[in-house]
């Protein structure tokens, strides 16, 4: 451990979420000196997202996570669904294989806990501290951060984590981020609904810690890129739409407008029967993928998690939370080993080493086209139609003598205005970028 008395602590890490309460455990867990400063009043206060956590990396990190952490449902039920105006077509999937690989989180309720663990390794948490800015110190055309400035007061370190999250003001006043582009943006707007454990057990078709989660397109983001989501908690439902920010702009549409539709939608009003609205609200998030994340560090300067771009949306999942916790364990990993070393100034190198070396990195690269797919509008709306008008030809049965199916499909597709090539183009994008 380097520590000298010209330093407050070895780290400073910013924000006290998935990202930097990982950081904040390996390092304290390390023997380095760690504080870790949150805006909010408590850590999580000020998080809206919640939803699935893939618990990989939180159960590698955090011993008896799913013992002990304040999860709410164990995901079992995985639903994929296209919403047209009055059908919707989906594939239901459900397997004792998934078992304890995803779990349902509120944040305001884990947040607090992942702060107490790191605590309990070492760590000191200030929450209610607004970080100002970073100090850093420029010799000879060579920037160092050196701390950072926090309500009037300076905190001096040998390294600072921003896990500050997706518009991270941080790494942009280091000049490592520009400002994201509209289309690497999405405003995610989100109710939480209180229900009892059993209405949610009947509706969702889940029993005792089971839990579901749905991914839907469609007529749930009217035509704009993006999708709709629901996910059980042990009495609550989280529901809402994420809504790329490009397009919602255009469409000259407000998000809270194409936020109420959803749920007031005939397929997905009954989930919600006889609910009372807990929470509301909106947050940003990264929708950009590997072209997002860019500079993620410098001399004595690591950026983590949201904050990095390290967000993965494949349109049947989306992913950040397990992301964040495995990107903060690998900066932790590389501010130890260059603090024992004496290497200082190789640790940003060995952060992006060791990331890109990890799953994070490696999913970040194979789903690196998954943005520029997802962006393509006949995904939200002209194939959930097609789909429905296939099976409506197949399961409605009137006085009409019945076609083959393929003749159905083929009838379905030459009326969707689609068009044979750009199925084929669209399907051959789809295998490539997912």
């Amino acid at each position: 451990m380097d520590t000298t008395p010209d330093v407050d602590a070895d780290v400073v890490v910013v924000g006290a979420g998935c990202a930097g309460t990982a950081a904040a455990l390996k390092l304290a867990q390390a023997g380095l000196s760690v504080i870790v400063i949150d805006r909010g009043d408590t850590p999580g206060a000020k998080n809206l997202s919640g939803g699935v956590l893939y618990t990989h990396a939180a159960t590698d990190l955090f011993d008896g996570f799913l013992a002990h952490a304040p999860v709410e449902r164990v995901i079992t039920r995985n639903v994929v669904q296209f919403l047209n105006a009055g059908s919707g077509v989906a594939i239901d999937y459900r397997d004792q294989a998934l078992e304890g690989n995803a779990v349902s989180v509120l944040r305001a309720r884990l947040d607090p806990w992942l702060a107490a663990q790191c605590e309990s390794a070492g760590a000191m948490v200030m929450p209610g501290v607004r970080v100002d800015r970073l100090v850093i110190e420029d010799a000879g055309g060579q920037r160092r951060v050196l701390g950072v400035e926090a309500g009037g007061d300076t905190l001096r370190c040998h390294h600072v984590v921003a896990a500050d999250g997706v518009n991270s003001f941080l790494s942009r006043a280091a000049g490592l981020r520009s400002a994201p582009r509209p289309n690497q943006l999405a405003v995610g707007i989100k109710s939480t609904v209180a229900l009892d454990a059993a209405a949610i057990e009947a509706r969702f078709g889940v029993s005792g810690h089971e839990g579901a989660a749905f991914a839907v397109v469609g007529d749930c983001t009217e035509g704009i890129g993006g999708g709709g989501f629901l996910y059980t908690n042990r009495e609550s439902v989280s529901i809402g739409v994420v809504l790329r920010l490009d397009d919602l702009a255009a469409s000259g549409k407000t998000s809270s407008d194409v936020h109420d539709r959803f749920l007031a939608h005939p397929l997905v009003a009954p989930y919600l029967k006889g609910g009372e609205l807990l929470e509301y609200g909106c947050h940003l998030v990264a929708e950009g993928g590997l072209a997002m994340v860019g500079e993620i560090a410098m001399d004595g300067l690591v950026v983590v998690g949201d904050a990095a771009g390290l967000t993965l949306n494949t349109g049947l999942t989306v992913r950040g939370m397990d992301l964040a916790m495995a990107s903060g364990a690998a900066a932790a990993e590389a501010i130890a080993a260059g603090q024992a070393n004496g290497e200082a100034a190789g640790i940003g190198a060995d952060y992006r080493r060791r990331l890109f070396a990890s799953f994070v990195g490696k999913d970040m690269e194979t789903y690196a086209k998954a943005p520029a797919f997802l962006e393509r509008r006949r995904l939200y709306g002209a194939y959930g139609d097609l789909a429905a008008s296939v099976l409506r030809g197949a399961f409605l049965h009137d006085r009409r003598p019945r076609r083959h199916l393929a003749s159905v499909a083929w009838g379905a597709l030459r009326g969707s205005g689609i068009g044979l090539s750009k199925v084929a183009g669209d399907g051959l994008a789809g295998v490539r970028a997912l």
